[in-house]
């Protein structure tokens, strides 16, 4: 008896052993453990130290709360033609009140939430043109989560976000619709050059036409004061000589001009500029083209002045005559 005594109390340890490990375990936070007796379901453990009978109870699986996402790619066709890939990222997980659901109606979640995607997108997308589905990846994302929450919750899963990354068209399409896009910002640019180059032009002509308008201006007062000088030096003139005419101080003032523009013409060394007639017979000659051109000037003024007709048509007779 006393033999047997230690393999009794061995066996009894061990099956103390196995009790109370196979009693007591542990569920991680953000976990839950489905418990079953016999097969059928009994309760669901939260995280923490949890206790179940051993031989009887046992965790038939260990369920993921955390949000979860699944990546799926869809490939479809537009309105006007064009295959595109659509990446739909939908991000889900178990509601904690239904884990009894999620663990017993659904075999494979993530095989029937890529199935209901790609309903929704085969449903929204043949709909709309290239460049409609563009602008209304977010419209599309509504649909399949609005239409994912209505069917995964009655499985136990709750649908947080249904994201469309991106829709990618081929390449070839891409390539053209960049050129569309480059052609349409160079005829923006054509067109805004255009238009300063016209605002340049115009500003340019309004500043020529005032510059024009200020040198005439100054023009003008520069043959007015000129002649108040030249009448004032005739006036001087004939009272400083007796018996000079106006005839006379003009020609006088005329070649003090003409030695001059030789003097400035002599004292620059680079001038190319060639006078001609220039001698001393060629200065009689234009004394004297001075003087008939005075003297005619006077003659046609004085004759206008008689008759009262109009001093351009008595020009033109006194130009003949000098000819």
């Amino acid at each position: 008896m006393l033999q047997v005594l230690p393999i009794i109390l061995a066996v009894l340890l061990l099956l103390l052993v196995l009790v109370v490990n196979g009693s007591f375990f542990t569920v991680p936070t953000a976990q839950t453990a489905v418990i079953q007796r016999f097969g059928r379901f009994r309760r669901v453990a939260t995280p923490g130290l949890n206790f179940k009978l051993p031989f009887f109870d046992r965790i038939a699986s260990r369920m993921n709360m955390r949000v979860q996402q699944l990546d799926v790619v869809i490939e479809s066709k537009t309105k006007d033609n064009v295959f595109v890939q659509i990446p739909v990222s939908i991000q889900y997980q178990v509601k904690p009140d239904k884990v009894y659901e999620a663990f017993y109606k659904l075999n494979d979640p993530a095989a029937q939430i890529q199935s209901y995607v790609f309903n929704v997108i085969l449903g929204h997308v043949p709909k709309l043109n290239l460049d409609e589905a563009f602008l209304q990846q977010s419209d599309i994302a509504m649909a399949v989560k609005s239409e994912l929450d209505t069917i995964m919750s009655e499985f136990g899963y709750d649908i947080a976000k249904a994201l469309v990354t991106d829709l990618k068209p081929d390449e070839k399409v891409k390539s053209a619709m960049n050129d569309i896009n480059a052609a349409q910002r160079e005829q923006v640019a054509a067109n805004a050059r255009g238009e300063a180059d016209k605002i340049l032009k115009v500003k340019q002509a309004e500043a020529e036409a005032a510059s024009k308008a200020l040198q005439g201006e100054g023009i003008a007062n520069q043959r007015k004061a000129i002649i108040a000088g030249l009448q004032e030096s005739v006036e001087l003139f004939q009272k400083s000589v007796p018996g000079a005419t106006a005839q006379d101080v003009l020609l006088l003032v005329m070649m003090t001009q003409y030695l001059d523009t030789l003097k400035d013409l002599g004292s620059n060394s680079r001038s190319n500029t060639i006078l001609v007639p220039h001698s001393p017979g060629g200065l009689t000659d234009f004394l004297g083209e001075l003087r008939n051109a005075i003297t005619i000037g006077v003659e046609t003024a004085q004759v206008a002045g008689s008759s009262g007709a109009p001093p351009g048509a008595f020009g033109a007779a006194a130009g003949r005559s000098a000819g």
